[in-house]
């Protein structure tokens, strides 16, 4: 099997890309998407391959975030219940490249704003009751949002549960890892006709996925600041979904 150096190059970046989000407990969808679309990566494999290294990632980091107790199940459940069929449901339908693009380019701007300008300082310091309702439809919300574009929601996901006061940021980590993990199957579940386009680069870039969410999670665990490198990355999403809405 023979790669590129562009596939190469590609596969640091997203080998990057997974350390810093797994670091928050993100699965990183929307910084490989970014990427693989700066690097020219056809449009059709990006949304499964986005899920795939989701996948990796999310399970490996929910794990390790799980097990130092950074989770909170209140929050989990009524979200998952919302978000798996709807993931399902935006994963089987194929958006037409005028629609998924500026979508994709809402979502990337979305996810660079937050690591650009650490909302996070900003949530409730107390934990409150979580709200059923709220949280089932905006779980169904996010799972749509996540098939869809091929992300698994986390970025929706944890400040909206920090910023109601469901969790902790660092419990918020842990909760979002597992929340994406079983978005991103559900996903891929409802596109699995995609999987047959898979380039070979998918074993390259999971390689580096996986590299990268060990290191990620121990810098999370460990509390390391990474925020300069944070807003660097956000600075990148926000230019590649501005490429994506304007080309």
């Amino acid at each position: 099997m023979y790669f590129y150096l562009a596939d190469y190059i590609t596969a640091f970046f997203i080998l990057f890309g997974a350390i810093l989000y797994s670091s928050v407990g993100h699965g990183g969808a929307s910084s490989y998407i970014a990427i693989m679309s700066l690097m020219g990566t056809p449009v059709g494999t990006i949304k499964p391959i986005g899920l795939i290294l989701n996948i990796i990632v999310s399970s490996i980091g929910g794990f390790r975030f799980i097990k130092s107790n950074f989770f909170s199940f209140k929050v989990f459940v009524p979200v998952t219940i919302g978000s798996v069929p709807a993931a399902f449901i935006g994963g089987y339908i194929e958006l037409p490249p005028e629609f998924y693009r500026p979508l994709i380019g809402f979502i990337l701007i979305i996810a660079g704003t937050q690591f650009l300008f650490n909302f996070y300082q900003y949530a409730k310091k107390s934990i409150v009751e979580v709200n059923l309702i709220v949280a089932f439809f905006g779980g169904a919300l996010i799972g749509l949002l996540s098939g869809l574009t091929g992300t698994g929601g986390g970025i929706f996901l944890s400040p909206l549960i920090i910023f109601l006061g469901w969790t902790t940021v660092k419990q918020a980590s842990g909760t979002a890892a597992a929340f994406i993990f079983f978005n991103s199957i559900s996903g891929l579940s409802g596109n699995l006709s995609s999987m047959q386009s898979l380039p070979p680069t998918v074993f390259l870039f999971s390689g580096a996925v996986l590299i990268g969410v060990l290191i990620g999670t121990q810098l999370g665990l460990k509390h390391l600041n990474v925020s300069g490198i944070q807003k660097a990355l956000g600075a990148v999403l926000i230019i590649a979904g501005l490429k994506f809405l304007f080309t």
